[in-house]
């Protein structure tokens, strides 16, 4: 049954467990981020620098670097062909912020290189912005006056939410792997301050991959409020 005595029980079975690992991600990712942020690079390269070099590396240099404020806004704008690093990145010459630029740089080749999985989801991002805010409420309006269209409708619609999760998963590692081959290689960062760097990366894919159990715990929810209303 998905209600017990008033009490959505899909919520707690296929949403709420997902919803605090992902909180425990978000902390997760913080606390490490500031547990390296105090461990500098023996070059002393600024995380702009870093992002800097690495473009430069692979023949990007028409790609900017432009600074934004926040903590952990990084990111890099594909349709602006710029690279934007936080205030907590941007001049920080730590092994956290060099991880973190390294990352963003990473995601700048994958869109130089037509990278399959970044593609995939540019392709469905206008719809996902669409589906996103209109899904759930479709289905759930479905479900209370019993119109399988629109319940299958927010369900098809929900899906493709899913779909940009799962495909942001691989975007997001393989810009991680980029970024620590390449502060590898090119002798960026030493062995030890390597480490650092993929323990921040690893506590960042972590997030991504809390996002997309949410996704699926809600799809799922969604699936079975709806059998069991066509049961009703």
């Amino acid at each position: 049954m998905p209600f017990f005595y008033g009490i959505d029980t899909t919520y707690i079975i296929f949403v709420l467990p997902a919803l605090i690992v992902a909180m425990w991600a978000q902390f997760n990712v913080n606390s490490t981020f500031n547990k390296f942020k105090t461990m500098g690079n023996r070059h002393g390269y600024t995380a702009h620098e870093v992002a800097r070099k690495i473009l430069d590396m692979n023949g990007l240099t028409h790609v900017a670097i432009e600074r934004v404020s926040g903590h952990l806004s990084d990111h890099f704008d594909p349709k602006a062909n710029v690279v934007r690093l936080s205030d907590s990145t941007y001049s920080s010459t730590s092994v956290a912020a060099i991880g973190v630029a390294a990352h963003e740089v990473g995601h700048a080749v994958q869109h130089a290189t037509a990278y399959a999985p970044i593609k995939v989801r540019n392709t469905i991002v206008p719809v996902v912005q669409i589906s996103s805010f209109a899904a759930f409420p479709l289905a759930i309006i479905g479900i209370i006056v019993a119109n399988p269209a629109l319940i299958w409708g927010g369900i098809i619609l929900f899906s493709l939410t899913v779909l940009f999760q799962l495909v942001t998963l691989p975007v997001e590692f393989n810009a991680s792997r980029r970024a620590i081959k390449t502060l590898d290689t090119a002798y960026i960062l030493d062995e030890n301050e390597l480490k650092g760097a993929k323990k921040v990366l690893k506590a960042a894919a972590l997030t991504y991959v809390a996002s997309a159990a949410v996704a699926i715990g809600n799809l799922l929810r969604l699936l079975v409020l709806a059998n069991g209303r066509n049961r009703d």
